[in-house]
């Protein structure tokens, strides 16, 4: 069985996400949790907060056992880019680009 968690329009960008995310594959929600806990970027509470959620969906079915949940999968896809401009010199606008992500969260009950 899997559980699935998405966060959408997270205003970080998707290239700052998949560097933590790497790392959680295939580990088990706790240590997943652990792992982020002490990770000093932005991202790290925002992927938390989406494996917590995805182990509250879990939590709420009644065939999936919580604690033998492993992080199968985690993605970081791109979302809309807001396009703003800040004025330069000599009358210049350079364009910002603010980027969002959407990060997915699937779990599931390892096999044993």
């Amino acid at each position: 069985m899997e559980v699935k968690a998405k966060a959408k329009y997270v205003h970080i960008s998707p290239i700052k996400v998949r560097k933590l995310i790497g790392d959680l594959k295939g580990k088990p929600v706790q240590a997943g949790l652990e792992a982020l806990k002490f990770m000093p970027q932005k991202g790290a509470e925002l992927v938390e907060k989406v494996i917590r959620s995805a182990v509250a969906n879990a939590n709420q079915r009644t065939d999936l056992d919580v604690d033998k949940l492993v992080i199968q999968n985690i993605t970081a896809d791109s979302g809309p880019t807001l396009k703003r401009f800040r004025a330069k010199a000599r009358g210049r606008g350079v364009r910002i680009l603010k980027r969002t992500t959407h990060i997915t969260v699937h779990l599931t009950e390892k096999s044993i």
